[in-house]
């Protein structure tokens, strides 16, 4: 059975795709800081681990023995938690690792909506985005980046796929048809291997998301 870590597990897609890897029966552990946040939440049989994905000791600990890391992690040291989650897994000998960016990091977003998603997200975040990518593209892990649209909470699983150096489509997604994504590569960890992934729901272009 694949054993799989969640960095970063009180996130959103990572609380969603966790009750889908529960439902699976995965050999689960969820790392964080501050563990005690996912009272109440349905954590299965899940080890749960408290610490910062920042620090490459705690990693390790808590890396060593899995099969997938799937990073959902995020703040403005994310470049910082990018080189020790590489750090960590070539110490421990673990390549297959999913990571969580975000659309915009190559100006891959076309037309007015690239011009206002710039906007948007290039005060600090699409630049550190950007940078700690280019850490996870540049180390020899089997890596998967997967680069939402702008994320709602639609109970629905419905989105396309475009490849690094293609233009993002779409602007908007459900957070759970990225958790459904992610968990599908999981399940199938010779997909997308060194592949960046942008993820969208069809049929929503436009100038920005249309709930915004």
């Amino acid at each position: 059975m694949t054993k799989v870590i969640i960095l970063g597990a009180n996130g959103q897609i990572a609380r969603l795709a966790t009750t889908q890897l529960i439902e699976q029966q995965t050999d689960l552990r969820l790392f964080l800081r501050r563990a005690s946040r996912l009272q109440g939440n349905n954590t299965g049989h899940a080890e749960i681990i408290d610490g910062d994905a920042a620090q490459v000791a705690d990693l390790v600990k808590a890396i060593k023995g899995v099969d997938v890391v799937y990073a959902n992690l995020a703040g403005a040291n994310i470049e910082q938690q990018a080189r020790s989650v590489v750090t960590a897994m070539n110490q421990v000998g673990v390549k297959r690792l999913i990571w969580i960016s975000t659309l915009g990091i190559y100006d891959e977003v076309p037309g007015k909506f690239g011009k206002w998603n710039h906007q948007m997200l290039d005060d600090g975040y699409l630049p550190t985005y950007a940078a700690a990518a280019k850490v996870i593209e540049d180390s020899n892990l089997d890596y998967t980046i997967i680069r939402p649209a702008w994320l709602d909470n639609q109970d629905e699983v419905d989105y396309e796929l475009t490849q690094k150096g293609e233009p993002f489509k779409g602007t908007e997604v459900s957070r759970k048809s990225v958790a459904t994504y992610l968990v599908h590569l999981i399940n199938n960890p010779s997909e997308q291997v060194r592949h960046s992934v942008g993820i969208n729901k069809p049929n929503t272009d436009g100038d920005k998301p249309a709930w915004y």
